[in-house]
This record gives structure tokens, C-alpha cells and sequence, in this order.
């Protein structure tokens, strides 16, 4: 997925052998990271997501993983209004977000749409559990697949408690940290790489940030969160915080409001009940009533 997966248990006493079960159960958390980019990546010819590109106008049957995954990207698609489109990924390999980020490689993709495909293109059928594209597009579920491997990750953690799982600054903070206390979470001042513009107190829930300091088209262009209903880049926005009670909601809200802009994208977080922070490129903060601050 292109990025540090960090993961830390906090124990308490010395229980025999209960450094070795949160070994164990670690090793299966870091696999889902793997078993889902393997279903959900599109820098990957191989990938089940790219199959599925290749196969337009086919209901194609889906595993647990993806099926779950579009469907998700789907649901937040509709809900803003076309600001989240997992149906984007021929507009951001245009853009040059196209390279397998271990090789370097640009992916091809068989895909040739037409500039107006859009989520509606995307068919689902929940008894079949079949998804069918009905014109040539490219899926991406990048703010979509991150978050729920982060979300896996964190069912098996679960029974320690107290624990935290960082994917590249999309959090899950199980319990409390070491101290008893809920986990403190800084959030990147989206101007000046080495401040803070906000701290965090959060407890058995996940924070996730997008941002237009992440990446950026090669030579410097543009950031890497579009506006599927524009094709460029949205401007409105530097940086958008979400906390909510999983990783793959607070990842996909993150961007959708991010897209929306500062006021509608903070009345679109209170009318999906979760909590977040936007920030604008001139510094100025919008947040929802109820985020909870560190002292």
C-alpha cells in the first residue's frame, strides 16, 4: 500500500506467554494488509480490482474483500453527492498516479472510459455478490481499502484492549495507552511539516487525515485528491481530520469532505455522525461540535 504499518500492543504484567500471543496475533494483522492490497490495488495488473477492469459489461463474481470494499466506496459516493467516486482511477492515472510504488513501474490499465463514467457505473448484486462495470472505467480504493486493513488489523488486536495500529497516519487507537489514559493523536499542521495544528484525545476509535502535502503528480503537480466531479484537484481544503468508529469510514469521510470544502464538508460530517477537524490553505479551522480536544 505504499506506506509503514506500525502496530503496538500495551500489556500489563508479565502473563506467560503473552508476548508470544500478541506476536501471533500481529502477524495475522499485518496480514491483512497484504491479502487486501492484493484484492484492492490497482498498481497491480494481477489484482483481482484489475481482472474486474478488464472485464466491462461482465458481472463478475467478487471476493468477500472487494465486493465489501466497492460497496462501502459506493455508499459514501452517493451520500456526497459524487465528492467520493471510487470510479476516479482513470483521471488519477492521467494525472500520473500511476507507478507500483515498490518498482516504480507504470500500470496499465485495458480500461478506455469515456469522461463522464462516474460510481453510477457500478453495479452491484448482493445475492450473486457479482459486480459488473456497465462502461470501460478504472476502480481506485485507495481511501477506501487502507482503512479497512486497518479495520481487520484491529479485530485481531481486539482482545489485548489497549492498543494502536498506525497505516501511514491512518489510526486505530484501541483502550488507552500505556498511562491508563486515551491515546493522544497530533495532527500535522498542513503548512509546517514539523508542528502540530491540533491534538487529539481518542479511545477505542480511528483517525484518519487527508491532506495536500501527501503526495503529488511527478514534476510537482497536482496533489493527489481529486474532484471526481471536476477531474483536478481540490483547492479549497489543506488538510481534513475525521475520527469515527472505524478506519475505513474516517479514511473515505476524510476525503469526501476534503473534496466538499470547509463549511459543507463540516455539515456533511455532522449529518454522517462523526467528529472532524478541516483546515483551509489560508489556516483557517472548521470542526464539528463535539471533537474532542487534548489538554
Amino acid at each position: 500500500m505504499g506506506t509503514l504499518v506500525k502496530m503496538h500492543v500495551v500489556r500489563s504484567g508479565n502473563e506467560a506467554g503473552a508476548d508470544a500471543a500478541a506476536h501471533k496475533a500481529m502477524d495475522r494483522a499485518f496480514g491483512w494488509f497484504h491479502e487486501i492490497e492484493s484484492r484492492c490495488t490497482r498498481f497491480s495488473e494481477g489484482s483481482e480490482l484489475m481482472r474486474l477492469t478488464a472485464q466491462a459489461g461482465v458481472a463478475a463474481p467478487a471476493s468477500a474483500i472487494l465486493y465489501e470494499a466497492v460497496q462501502f466506496a459506493l455508499m459514501v459516493a452517493q451520500a456526497s453527492g459524487g465528492a467520493f467516486d471510487p470510479a476516479i482511477g482513470h483521471r488519477m492515472h492521467a494525472h500520473g498516479f500511476n507507478r507500483e510504488h515498490r518498482t516504480g513501474e507504470v500500470v496499465q490499465t485495458a480500461a478506455i472510459p469515456g469522461d463522464s463514467v462516474d460510481y453510477r457505473d457500478v453495479l452491484l448484486d448482493p445475492d450473486r455478490r457479482t459486480i459488473m462495470l456497465r462502461r470501460p472505467l478504472t476502480l481506485d480504493l485507495g481511501a477506501v481499502a487502507k482503512g479497512l486493513a486497518v479495520d481487520m488489523a484491529a479485530r485481531e488486536l481486539h482482545s489485548f484492549a489497549d492498543f494502536a495500529i498506525d497505516a501511514g497516519g491512518d489510526l486505530y487507537l484501541g483502550g488507552s495507552n500505556e498511562r491508563g489514559a486515551p491515546w493522544a493523536v497530533g495532527i500535522r499542521h498542513p503548512r509546517n511539516q514539523d508542528e502540530l495544528i491540533a491534538s487529539l484525545r481518542v479511545s477505542n476509535q480511528a483517525v484518519c487525515t487527508s491532506g495536500d502535502y501527501e503526495r503529488r503528480a511527478p514534476g510537482g503537480g497536482a496533489h493527489h485528491i481529486l474532484d471526481p466531479r471536476t477531474g483536478a484537484s481540490a483547492h479549497a481544503v489543506a488538510s481534513a481530520t475525521v475520527v469515527a468508529s472505524g478506519a475505513m469510514l474516517a479514511d473515505a469521510l476524510a476525503t469526501a469532505a476534503f473534496v466538499l470544502g470547509p463549511e459543507e464538508g463540516i455539515q456533511f460530517l455532522n449529518r454522517m455522525g462523526v467528529e472532524g477537524l478541516i483546515v483551509t490553505p489560508e489556516l483557517e479551522r472548521f470542526e464539528t461540535r463535539g471533537l474532542c480536544h487534548a489538554a
